[in-house]
C-alpha cells in the first residue's frame, strides 16, 4: 500500500502525494456545501499547484462527497458576498484594471493543470456546475461517474464562463454545441459526456477512484519525457499547420533520440 504525505489542507483543498511521488491528489473537501467554490478556494487550489514537488508527474483532481463540485458559492451573489473579499458589487465599481486583475486571479487556479510536465485527471461524481464544470475542463482527462451532471449555468445569472472553460470547451465538442450548452445552461449526462468527448471514460459511481487510478498508473507506464513531448505536441496542433506539426514532430523526436542515446543536453 502506497502512503501519501499532506502538502496542503486549507479552504476547502486537500493536496497529497503517494509514496513514490508520482501521483498528487488535489481533492475539494467541502462535502457539506457540494464543494461550492470560493476566492479562497480558489487561492488554495493555486497554493496546491505551486507547492507539487518536481517528482510529481500525474496530478488527480476530485470531490469530495456527492459532488464533484456545484459551482460557485452562491454566498458570492448576496450584497455582503465573503467575508474579507470584494463583493460583485464592489468589483463592478471598481476600476477596469482592478477588475481584470481580479479576475485573472481568480483564473490561476484553472491554469495550471495544463502544464506539459503534468498529465492531470479529474474524477466527478454528481454535480459539476458552473465553475465546477470548468474545473473540470482544466485537466487533460476527465473520469466520470455514470451520475454525472455537467452544466454551465453562467449565462442564467447574466454572467459568462469566465475561468478558462470555454475554450477547452469548443476543443471538445465543437463551437454549435459549446455555445448550445453554455447558453442553454442544461444538464450534459454521463452518456453524452462520454459521446461527445467531454468523458474519456465512464465508469459506476463505486468504481471512479480506482477507474482514475488505474488511469494514472498507465500514465506512469511510459518515460517521463516521452509523454511531456508528446502532450506538447498535441497541445500546439490545433495552432500549427499540417507542415508545422510535421516540423515539430521532428523536433521533438530529434531530442528523444538523443537523450535515449545518451547524447542529450
Amino acid at each position: 500500500m502506497t502512503v501519501s504525505k499532506t502538502l496542503l489542507d486549507q479552504n476547502g483543498v486537500r493536496l497529497t502525494v503517494d509514496g513514490t511521488g508520482a501521483v498528487a491528489t488535489v481533492t475539494l473537501d467541502r462535502p457539506a456545501k457540494r464543494n461550492a467554490q470560493s476566492p479562497a478556494l480558489w487561492r488554495a487550489l493555486t497554493a496546491a499547484g505551486r507547492q507539487l514537488p518536481g517528482s510529481v508527474r500525474v496530478v488527480l483532481l476530485r470531490g469530495e462527497g456527492k459532488s464533484f463540485s456545484a459551482g460557485l458559492d452562491r454566498q458570492a451573489f448576496t450584497p455582503e458576498g465573503f467575508d474579507g473579499e470584494p463583493s460583485f458589487l464592489d468589483l463592478a465599481r471598481g476600476s477596469d484594471e482592478a477588475l481584470d486583475a481580479e479576475i485573472a486571479s481568480y483564473q490561476e487556479a484553472f491554469t495550471w493543470w495544463r502544464r506539459t510536465d503534468l498529465v492531470s485527471i479529474a474524477a466527478v461524481q454528481g454535480h459539476a456546475i458552473g465553475a465546477g464544470f470548468q474545473l473540470a475542463l482544466a485537466c487533460d482527462l476527465r473520469v466520470c461517474a455514470d451520475d454525472v451532471q455537467f452544466a454551465m449555468r453562467e449565462t442564467s445569472l447574466g454572467l459568462v464562463p469566465d475561468l478558462g472553460g470555454t475554450q477547452p470547451l469548443v476543443e471538445l465538442v465543437g463551437y454549435a454545441r459549446a455555445l448550445e450548452i453554455c447558453a442553454t445552461g442544461r444538464f450534459v449526462h454521463a452518456e453524452e459526456a462520454e459521446r461527445t468527448g467531454l468523458a474519456n471514460l465512464v465508469v459506476p459511481r463505486d468504481e471512479l477512484d480506482a477507474a482514475a487510478a488505474d488511469l494514472a498508473a498507465a500514465l506512469l507506464a511510459a518515460p517521463r519525457d516521452a509523454v511531456v513531448e508528446t502532450k506538447a505536441l498535441l497541445r500546439g496542433a490545433a495552432g500549427r499547420t499540417y507542415d508545422q506539426q510535421r516540423v515539430a514532430e521532428r523536433a521533438a523526436q530529434a531530442r528523444r533520440l538523443r537523450d535515449l542515446a545518451g547524447l542529450g543536453e
